[in-house]
């Protein structure tokens, strides 16, 4: 069983992209389509050299979602997944990847998700912090005894979760899980409190844009964020992905059940190579590579 997933935010590099342009005709015209869906010219920013542009939330999100989904589509016969899955923005990248929303279509949802996220950032001061080192249940039970907004952000691999949550939550959480024996509890550089109560914003503006958005049958289960489990369902997958933005990434239980599922081997499609990185420390063995024409 072939798992093709699809990176997040945060794998973003300058020039990314650029070489499908060059060197695909069907890359380069997605690439002009979106410029006119987005209204700006992402391409100009993805391939220039101003790194503080590319990692505004609404220019990095769309440009990791173009990165992957654009590359899957001139793989052609060769992108051939049993399953998908992708980790938060990645997920929209699989659903198009895998036939479950169109290009344009899910470039608008992109588009959306990102500014309404940038919102809710400037509404509620928040941000994160990866904890390394503990087991989840007592960073879990940590969360819960802090009266501040602090949540389970991101279940990456075993030993390592990202916290989100209000500044004042997150400085009290690093200080107890420090005390607690994480190796590392360290606050991260971004905008907000992701996949946290505080997006809540973004994810009412985002409900209205996925009602609104037609969902078709795909090519192959996707494993979603909220649920860690196979779904073919159109109406089930919009269900889980209006409240992905307020829910933890389960992404260690979704290597894990992949892994249960009869998971063979895993092509990351998109910049980087952190998601191969975090099924490794799931399964050593289990052979990963990235997606390359």
């Amino acid at each position: 069983m072939k798992a093709y997933v699809f990176p997040g935010q945060g794998a973003q590099f300058l020039s990314m992209g650029k070489d499908l342009y060059d060197t695909s005709e069907e890359a380069k015209n997605l690439f002009e389509q979106s410029n006119q869906i987005l209204g700006f010219s992402i391409t100009n920013i993805m391939f220039g050299e101003d790194e503080d542009a590319l990692k505004q939330t609404k220019v990095t999100q769309p440009a990791i979602f173009l990165h992957s989904v654009i590359l899957s589509k001139i793989l052609g016969n060769s992108f051939a997944p049993d399953m998908v899955a992708g980790h938060s923005l990645g997920e929209f990248s699989a659903l198009v990847s895998a036939g479950y929303l169109s290009f344009e279509d899910g470039l608008k949802l992109v588009a959306k998700r990102a500014i309404a996220m940038q919102k809710a950032c400037e509404q509620n001061p928040s941000t994160m912090a990866a904890v390394l080192g503990l087991e989840n249940e007592v960073v879990e039970n940590i969360c819960d005894e802090i009266k501040e907004v602090v949540v389970p952000a991101n279940y990456n691999c075993p030993g390592q979760l990202v916290i989100s949550g209000s500044n004042k939550g997150i400085d009290i959480a690093c200080e107890k899980l420090t005390e607690a024996g994480a190796k590392r509890a360290l606050k991260l550089p971004v905008g907000g409190a992701f996949h946290s109560p505080l997006m809540e914003p973004a994810r009412a503006e985002l409900e209205q844009a996925i009602d609104h958005t037609q969902f078709c049958e795909g090519i192959c289960p996707i494993y979603q964020n909220v649920t860690a489990s196979p779904i073919t369902n159109p109406e089930t997958i919009k269900e889980n992905l209006k409240k992905q933005l307020t829910s933890s990434v389960l992404w260690t239980q979704t290597m894990q059940k992949m892994l249960s599922d009869g998971l063979s081997s895993v092509t990351e499609v998109g910049p980087g190579k952190v998601l191969q990185g975090l099924f490794k420390k799931v399964d050593r063995q289990i052979p990963t590579q990235s997606a390359c024409l």
